[in-house]
Formats: structure tokens, C-alpha cells, sequence
């Protein structure tokens, strides 16, 4: 299915993050426009530029990313495309993961560290305040409570505009909202894998945005002759764009960030705000997926 320009220019509707920061539910996430391992430059550049500016063309306005991605690449890409203009793009990025190598993630949640990595995302992004900042993971020899209130300060400062979770549970998001409001929250989730469902079910009850990462990880499921190619046939879809249909329908709050670092997927992934699910095909896909 291509993407219907006109029918899917609101892109699985709006939310409002935080209550004030508006988006389209369905973004794009800038992880996979880096080299292999997440690390180092793409192998095409100029394709992952292309991808960037493609996604901003057909009305993508929330695009997240992490400073560790690259590390730094992805957001020096992001703040390439936008220098000549943000055209209402909202960038989410995080911080609190380091890199020493291809596939290496390491947490640092020490408070001068993410402060310096606010200013230096800041400098690559090429704007004056990041609309929501996330810690990328909570760092488990750094009290809590210092790794939130430095992201507090930031928001004090004008520097950021909301604070987001990654990797948590319902605990550790309340024990985070003790220190400052949190306005989403980034785990991995998708059809195939619902180990985060009492983290989405808290965060609809809170009105807390909800950016499932991996959103079409769904193994089998996503092939063209797995277990979703039937309905994706009848629908006149395609099986990734059946998957991302869930999960739009799945909760007001979810708001999906499919990457990729081909333009034909991106305009695929885009498609699936065309793809109407019936409360049956809706309970199907679960009990396929089960």
C-alpha cells in the first residue's frame, strides 16, 4: 500500500504531549539512519538524509533520537535537514546511555554528564531547547532522584520542554514523578512482545505518552508469509503496516517511531495510518500474536 497523501496527512491523529506539546501519533525514529552497530556514520549518507527529508515531506512532526545514536550521528543528520527550517518538527532525544564501541551501551546517569549531553544535543540539533528530553536509562549507581532533578533544572532553564522515561517500570516512573513530571515513556513493545502492557495500561490511566521503540519487531509475524499476511491481503495492506495499525489502535496514548533507512519503507511504514482495523480484526491480530 502506498501512502494516501491526503487521507493520512494527520498520520494516526494527534496527541498532546505533556498535555501542550502536539504531534502526530505516528513519527520516526532515527536509530537505524546510523552505521552498523549504531555506530559511526551510515554507509549512504545522502540516503539517510533523504529518508529525514522525506519523512518532514509527508508530514512526519515528532522524530526521536538519542545522543548515543552514532554516537552523535543521528542527531547531526536531524540537524542537518532542519537547519533550513524545522517545518514544526518536534525532536526527542535522550541521554544517559555512553558508547565504546558497535553494539556497546553503557549507563551514566551522573548529573554533569547529562547536562553536558543536553548542551551538546542542543549544538547538534541547531535548536534552543529540545521539546522532550529522555533519560535513555535509569543508571543504578546514581540515586534517582539526582538523575530527574537535573533534567528538572534543564526544564527550569528553558532548555527542554518535557521530561521522558526509557526502560522503566510502573515503580520506577513513580518514584520519578516524585522529582519531576513525566511526560512519557519509551519501552519496547509491539504485537509480539507485551511485556510493558502494565507500564502502557499506567501511562493511559496518566495520560502519559507512551513511544513503544522496536514497533514492527514482530519477528514472523511482519513477514510477507507469516501470520499476519492473510489479513494484511484482505485489507489490502501489508503485514508492517497491519502491525503499526495495532498499536495505533491499541491506545489514544501510544505514539509509534518506526525507523528505517530506506524511503520505500518509510513511505510503507506511513501507510499504515490508512489501514482501518475492525474491532474483530483488532482481537485476531492479539490472539494470532498470543
Amino acid at each position: 500500500m502506498a501512502v494516501d497523501l491526503n487521507g493520512s496527512s494527520s498520520l494516526g491523529g494527534e496527541f498532546l504531549i505533556g498535555g501542550s506539546l502536539k504531534v502526530h501519533r505516528l513519527g520516526y525514529g532515527a536509530m537505524q539512519i546510523t552505521g552498523p552497530g549504531v555506530w559511526g556514520e551510515p554507509k549512504d549518507r545522502d540516503g539517510a538524509i533523504a529518508v529525514l527529508r522525506r519523512a518532514v515531506e509527508l508530514g512526519v512532526d515528532f522524530i526521536d533520537t538519542a545522543d548515543s545514536y552514532g554516537p552523535n550521528v543521528s542527531e547531526e543528520l536531524i540537524g542537518e535537514v532542519l537547519s533550513s527550517g524545522n517545518h514544526g518538527v518536534k525532536i526527542a532525544t535522550k541521554a544517559g546511555l555512553v558508547r565504546t564501541g558497535p553494539d556497546v551501551w553503557l549507563p551514566v546517569g551522573r548529573p554533569e554528564y547529562i547536562r553536558q549531553q543536553a548542551e551538546m544535543s542542543l549544538r547538534r540539533l541547531g535548536i534552543e531547547r529540545i521539546d522532550l528530553y529522555q533519560l535513555h536509562r535509569i543508571d543504578p549507581k546514581v540515586e534517582l532522584a539526582e538523575q530527574i532533578g537535573v533534567f528538572a533544572d534543564l526544564q527550569r532553564e528553558g532548555k527542554i520542554d518535557k521530561i521522558g522515561l526509557s526502560e522503566v517500570n510502573v515503580a520506577e516512573i513513580k518514584e520519578a514523578s516524585k522529582y519531576a513530571k513525566i511526560d512519557s515513556v519509551q519501552n519496547l513493545y509491539n504485537l509480539s512482545n507485551r511485556s510493558s502492557e502494565a507500564v502502557l495500561d499506567y501511562c493511559e490511566t496518566s495520560g502519559i505518552a507512551f513511544i513503544p521503540w522496536f514497533p514492527i519487531q514482530t519477528g514472523a509475524l511482519a513477514k510477507d508469509d507469516g501470520k499476519l499476511a492473510k489479513l494484511a491481503a484482505e485489507l489490502g495492506a501489508t503485514p508492517v503496516q497491519v502491525a503499526l495499525a495495532w498499536l495505533l489502535k491499541r491506545s489514544p496514548v501510544m505514539l509509534p517511531i518506526p525507523g528505517t533507512k530506506s524511503v520505500a519503507h518509510l513511505e510503507e511504514n506511513l501507510g499504515a495510518v490508512s489501514v482501518e482495523l475492525s474491532k474483530d480484526d483488532f482481537q485476531s491480530l492479539e490472539a494470532l500474536a498470543n
